[in-house]
């Protein structure tokens, strides 16, 4: 689709887009003298720096400073496309480093307007080492527990794409623009232009949401709410995330045999995770994908706020099997939470992990290992709630060791009872009689201790 107009904004409209009435105050870096025409010698470069300063009112392609979008204060960097191509050189690469020490040095998020063309030619490998420093900065602004948001406007390709924009914890991107790392003059001339624009890298999972101008200062202020405040230390965790309430299905009580026990779960009136998700959020802003290419729509992630305020991040899975992209999607989820201070929710309902030829190219194995591992290594409290169907590893993976309960629709098994059932060579017959050998029932669950409660 075509850029919106709006994705062509000038950097202080982007500003004043996100900042409104409430103001920008501008800083600058301590101020530094290129050599004539560059680092390079490069003939003209001065005078296309005038001419792009005429045009533009700018003196370099960033503006950065502190303002207030929503309820929260924040560090703003905005690109100027109409200097230079909102390419960056040295000066840039001071004035981005400046914007990320500001938003460490006073603990505040960073919220990125991004339109660039890439690194600056006339200043050659001078210029693309300036990714190295926009990376460093960055990475000292995550290792302090800082959220990182990018708007990506149009176009936003090369290095600062591949550092700013999607280096973010959440990329925002305008309807049409043009993302990708190669720009429109350097890509094969048979490329399909749906894979370099918003809705195509949303597509890919690499891009959480296409938002048009004028939802940006609602769903950023959002955005800045739930990445919680930035301001908890690692060895001060926050509240645990509360249970959601149980929404049982027209079954009552306990199941009587394990055969009954599975059959609830996977039962078509059971209440999904969107039901469980929709009650317990007032505000719910999906992530979406893994950043490696794929999705998985029976996996849903993101941060939400409760009616209180207190923002939980939280990963569901819907009752389908659970793709590569799923599990990478989940760590990722985990990881950033865990990193900005904020609890975590899971809601386990799968048979499985998906098995077929296609998971197992994509990486199922290592997906898995790399969620556990996420899990595991989570500082911040993870809640979980078995909603229906826990089908082995596939399952456990998203389980909180020490803080899971099971709703009276659901069981948990280390394989599905037809499964077993098969493996021990049994006829078909026998798979009740294996169900309540395997122990799965929610009472099982919480009397073998792998379950605290069954919330009813």
């Amino acid at each position: 689709m075509p850029a919106d107009p709006s994705s062509r904004m000038t950097a202080r409209e982007a500003i004043a887009l996100l900042t409104g009435a409430a103001g920008f105050t501008e800083h600058r870096p301590p101020p530094r003298t290129l050599p004539p025409d560059g680092p390079l010698g490069w003939a003209g470069y001065d005078a296309a720096r005038e001419r792009a300063a005429e045009r533009t009112g700018e003196d370099e392609s960033v503006v950065y400073g502190t303002g207030v979008v929503g309820e929260r204060e924040c560090v703003l960097l905005s690109f100027e496309f109409g200097f230079l191509g909102g390419s960056l050189g040295r000066l840039t690469g001071d004035r981005l480093e400046a914007a990320y020490e500001l938003a460490l040095a006073r603990r505040l998020p960073l919220l990125a307007l991004v339109a660039t063309g890439g690194s600056r030619m006339q200043e050659g490998m001078v210029a693309l080492t300036q990714l190295q420093r926009v990376a460093a900065a960055s990475t000292r602004l995550r290792a302090a527990g800082l959220p990182q948001i990018a708007v990506v406007r149009d176009p936003t390709t090369g290095g600062g794409w591949a550092t700013v924009g999607a280096g973010a914890d959440v990329v925002l991107a305008l309807p049409g623009a043009q993302v990708g790392f190669a720009g429109s003059r350097v890509r094969p001339p048979d490329a399909d232009p749906y894979a370099y624009g918003a809705e195509g890298q949303f597509a890919a999972g690499q891009v959480d949401a296409v938002v048009p101008a004028g939802e940006l200062p609602g769903t950023v202020g959002l955005w800045l709410r739930a990445l919680g405040t930035g301001s908890r230390a690692p060895h001060d965790p926050p509240p645990a995330a509360p249970l959601p309430r149980a929404r049982p299905s027209s079954a009552s009580g306990l199941p009587a045999s394990g055969r009954e026990a599975v059959e609830r779960a996977r039962s078509p009136q059971r209440p999904r995770a969107e039901v469980y998700l929709a009650d317990y959020f007032t505000v719910r802003l999906p992530l979406h994908g893994d950043r490696c290419g794929s999705t998985d729509p029976g996996l849903l992630t993101g941060f939400g706020l409760r009616a209180d305020g207190q923002p939980v991040a939280y990963v569901a899975q819907c009752g389908t099997p659970t793709r590569p992209a799923g599990y990478r999607a989940a760590a990722r989820t985990i990881r950033l939470a865990d990193r900005l201070g904020v609890p975590v929710l899971t809601l386990v309902d799968t048979p499985g992990a998906a098995n077929d030829a296609e998971a197992e190219r994509a990486g199922a194995g290592a997906a898995i290992a790399d969620t556990f591992a996420a899990l595991a290594a989570a500082r911040v409290p993870v809640t979980t709630l078995v909603i229906g169907e826990g089908g082995s590893g596939g399952a456990l993976a998203l389980a909180a060791p020490g803080n899971t309960h099971v709703t009276a629709d659901s069981y948990f098994s280390v394989i599905a009872p037809e499964l077993a059932a098969a493996i021990l060579k049994r006829p078909p017959e026998e798979t009740g009689a294996t169900a309540d050998q395997l122990r799965l029932r929610p009472q099982d669950l919480v009397e073998l201790g792998i379950a605290r409660s069954i919330v009813t």
